[in-house]
């Protein structure tokens, strides 16, 4: 899959795109149900809200869970990227971010890449985010909220904030974000189940909390250029991966092929 002409110009120019159902009902229902199976796991790499029982994000889940192995390797979430970043790419991070209905906490003010530069000593900003919308993202139930065109000012100076909720994160101060915001506004980028946004790893983003009675799941791939990869490991390699081999896509077919599947070894 291909962006056209004006998509990238669109993404380079705001430093976001959005890609309206791009994923099908069944396609989203076989990821919705993977969901539910990772988020129920007890494994290290499941992290909880502060209550200690409601699941904040899965990392790594391709590596334990087949549907999103599969995602993983998705040729309409890959290629787009390959094309942005002009060459063949590997995974560095793979999340599936929860925001459950009434407990789904805050992400604060962040940029990925601030994380990624000074946690794993990634090179260079030649990396990316692409998520994919397993439920409907509204406006209240935590949709991700961006800083148009934040990126184009590099990395800023960041906090390391281990207190506002149970994952540590670089975090921007509030006169940064008070400038940044009075320069390009704040988007909040709703969509629906099977969409997918494609943001710079420079981009000042965030989440508020989901005090709706509708979850709200995401799937990140954060998707590095081979040439690009981390030379730090202080992380564990479930949150920030090892293999730099470049990413194979599968046919395009292949989450139907999982339904598919399912449906015969029930039968």
């Amino acid at each position: 899959m291909k962006l056209t002409e004006s998509q990238v110009e669109q993404f380079h120019l705001e430093g976001y795109l959005m890609l309206p159902n791009l994923f099908d009902e069944e396609e989203i229902g076989v990821l919705q149900r993977a969901s539910d199976t990772v988020y129920a796991l007890q494994r290290e790499e499941v992290f909880r809200e502060s209550d200690g029982k409601t699941a904040r994000t899965a990392f790594a889940a391709h590596q334990y869970n087949e549907a999103f192995r599969r995602l993983g390797r998705h040729p309409r979430l890959i290629e787009p990227v390959e094309q942005l970043l002009d060459g063949q790419v590997y995974m560095h991070q793979y999340k599936v971010n929860a925001k459950a209905a009434f407990t789904g906490d805050v992400w604060q003010w962040h940029q990925d890449y601030g994380t990624w530069s000074r946690d794993d000593h990634m090179p260079e900003a030649r990396a990316m985010n692409i998520a994919l919308y397993v439920n409907d993202a509204v406006e209240f139930n935590g949709p991700l909220w961006m800083i148009p065109r934040s990126h184009r000012h590099g990395v800023f100076e960041a906090g390391h904030d281990l207190q506002t909720t149970s994952y540590p994160l670089w975090t921007l101060d509030k006169a940064t974000i008070t400038r940044l915001v009075d320069e390009g506004g704040i988007v909040s980028a709703h969509g629906k189940a099977g969409s997918v946004l494609m943001f710079y790893s420079t981009l000042v983003h965030c989440s508020p909390p989901n005090l709706s009675p509708w979850p709200r799941t995401v799937v990140y791939l954060s998707l590095c250029h081979v040439d690009n990869h981390i030379r730090r490991f202080k992380r564990p390699e479930w949150i920030a991966h090892r293999d730099f081999a470049p990413i194979e896509s599968l046919p395009d077919d292949c989450l139907r092929q999982l339904a598919l599947e399912s449906v015969e070894s029930a039968a």
